[in-house]
């Protein structure tokens, strides 16, 4: 049996609709895609892994219900999921506009909104094939620095990713980040918005795929968009901001929360990731 077959059976198998047509789709990291044409006429995404962590999809599964529930036609519905796969609808590409980058501000504003009772908030998940661990901690500082700051700067360190000079760099900031990022009530986060997980669609609707949902601080959203870029960026950070309002000196604190996914690339692909995570630290 051939892979696309493979997939077609499983789909139909989840959904209950013949597939009439598949493709693969280009793109994807860690998952392989494939684009599924059904009998009623509709399109859905399938994104399978083999083998996949345990929980793999789940996590994911979880995390896009929980944002659905704060950002609407944002993030997009789960059709399907399984041990083995998830399933989507497919959305047709668009191009980047200024106006669709403001809509997204805005929405990613009401997601940040709808908050959450504690930090961590959800099960532990995944960042790529990463476990995450989202255990909840009382304050933003202590979550960040336990859950994501130390645990991958030691396996980045393990792997030779990070010189122990540039651990201390970086350990001897996580005790103030308290100090250094002002207080605000928990965040609803996407966790992983850098601009790959960004889907211009075709219908105008900007959303948000590929979630490491949690609950933190707001600025570390913001903080993924400005490391790795996104079109019209200030146009959706301007329109965030109308909608509600940042703390004074938020851009000057963005490097603090880019060492999270600086340390997590270094912990999977090395290169000068630590290095940079560890010159950030030191402008603290």
């Amino acid at each position: 049996m051939t892979r696309q077959s493979a997939t077609a059976r499983r789909a139909e198998e989840l959904l209950g609709v013949p597939v009439v047509a598949t493709a693969p789709v280009a793109g994807g990291d860690i998952c392989t895609a494939t684009r599924l044409k059904l009998s009623d006429g509709h399109s859905v995404l399938m994104k399978t892994l083999s083998p996949s962590p345990a929980g793999f999809f789940a996590a994911e599964a979880r995390g896009l219900r929980w944002l659905a529930e704060a950002a609407g036609d944002a993030v997009p519905e789960v059709l399907a999921v399984d041990q083995d796969c998830l399933i989507l609808p497919w959305i047709e590409p668009g191009k980047a506009t200024p106006d669709e980058a403001a809509a997204f501000g805005r929405a990613l504003s009401r997601l940040h909104t709808a908050g959450a009772d504690e930090f961590g908030a959800l099960p532990d998940g995944y960042i790529g094939r990463l476990p995450l661990p989202n255990a909840a901690a009382p304050t933003w500082g202590e979550f960040f620095a336990t859950r994501r700051v130390l645990p991958y700067l030691k396996l980045a360190r393990d792997r030779g990713a990070v010189t122990a000079q540039q651990a201390a760099v970086v350990e001897s900031l996580v005790g103030r980040l308290d100090d250094l990022v002002p207080q605000e009530p928990p965040a609803r986060l996407h966790g992983d918005l850098w601009n790959g997980n960004v889907l211009w669609g075709h219908d105008g609707v900007v959303r948000m795929i590929d979630p490491a949902a949690h609950a933190g601080h707001r600025e570390t959203d913001l903080a993924m968009l400005a490391l790795f870029g996104l079109p019209h960026l200030q146009r959706a950070l301007d329109a965030y901001d109308d909608a509600t309002p940042l703390v004074v000196g938020w851009e000057e604190r963005l490097g603090l929360h880019q060492l999270f996914p600086l340390l997590v690339h270094a912990a999977m692909f090395g290169g000068g990731y630590g290095a940079r995570a560890a010159a950030l630290a030191g402008r603290y």
